[in-house]
């Protein structure tokens, strides 16, 4: 049986795809526990410098799998999703989209098909993401009767305006990826989202494992941040790279013209 959310690294990339095609990978009790596990294998490699997340089959993710719900909420056959983990503010439902931006790698999101309720909820914990044209995604979770729970909270609102992600999650309404981008769900629209997330991560992994993980702590941390701590965590992540083994050979590739040869990050 084929595992349901694979890793492959290649090239100091790290591919995460959702290996459940039959049901639109559609997300089942076990989906969330491989996604956080995944996840976490990420944290702990530092040969990868970049993530690429991507859906086999004919979509992203589809959301819950609502057959599988009644085991996901029964304690004692399933599994707790409002259960807080360790060294983590997020609950086991929140994590699996919520690692993506604990991870000190940025992370490429690569969507087509669906991407609707969890499924768009995970994309969005990515730091990019490129949308096929024939892409659609919705805030589902009203469907349901729910409210999106899988830390919504804290990426639309780096993303949206707070009256554009009300409509969104009132209405549950189904948008084209155009609309997305526009929107700022997505960062563009590529024919071939796979490809270009590829291509792209291969020009992350060249870059300085150490600049490119402080830089996404940088952002993480100092986006709505105040003047004073994010001024300060400009200068604390400063130097705990400048002078280092990785920095130094930035400045003597580009001196002496050639690929530079960097060193895993720190772990």
């Amino acid at each position: 049986m084929s595992e349901i959310v694979t890793l492959e690294v290649k090239d100091n990339v790290g591919f995460v795809k959702l290996n459940r095609p039959e049901k639109y990978n559609a997300l089942s009790v076990e989906m969330f526990q491989k996604i956080i596990e995944v996840g976490e294998k990420v944290m702990q490699d530092p040969s990868i410098r970049v993530v690429v997340m991507h859906g086999e089959g004919k979509g992203f993710c589809a959301g819950l799998d609502f057959a599988n719900f009644q085991k996901m909420a029964d304690k004692e056959r399933g599994v707790n999703l409002f259960e807080r983990g360790t060294n983590t503010p997020a609950n086991m439902a929140q994590q699996v989209a919520y690692i993506w931006k604990q991870v000190p790698v940025p992370v490429i999101a690569a969507l087509h098909g669906v991407a609707y309720g969890g499924g768009l909820q995970i994309a969005l914990g990515a730091d990019i993401r490129l949308a096929a044209p024939n892409t659609t995604m919705s805030v589902m979770e009203i469907k349901w009767g729910l409210v999106p729970d899988m830390s919504a909270t804290q990426t639309l609102c780096d993303l949206v305006r707070l009256d554009v992600a009300k409509e969104l999650l009132f209405t549950g309404r189904i948008v084209d990826a155009a609309e997305a981008a526009e929107l700022g769900l997505v960062t563009r629209v590529c024919e071939d989202p796979l490809a270009e997330a590829s291509k792209l991560a291969l020009e992350i992994a060249g870059r300085s494992p150490d600049a490119i993980s402080k830089g996404k702590q940088l952002l993480e941390e100092a986006w709505r941040a105040g003047a004073a701590s994010g001024l300060q965590l400009e200068e604390t992540l400063q130097r705990a790279i400048i002078g280092k083994g990785n920095q130094i050979e930035a400045v003597m590739a580009n001196f002496e013209k050639r690929p530079p040869v960097f060193e895993d990050r720190e772990s």
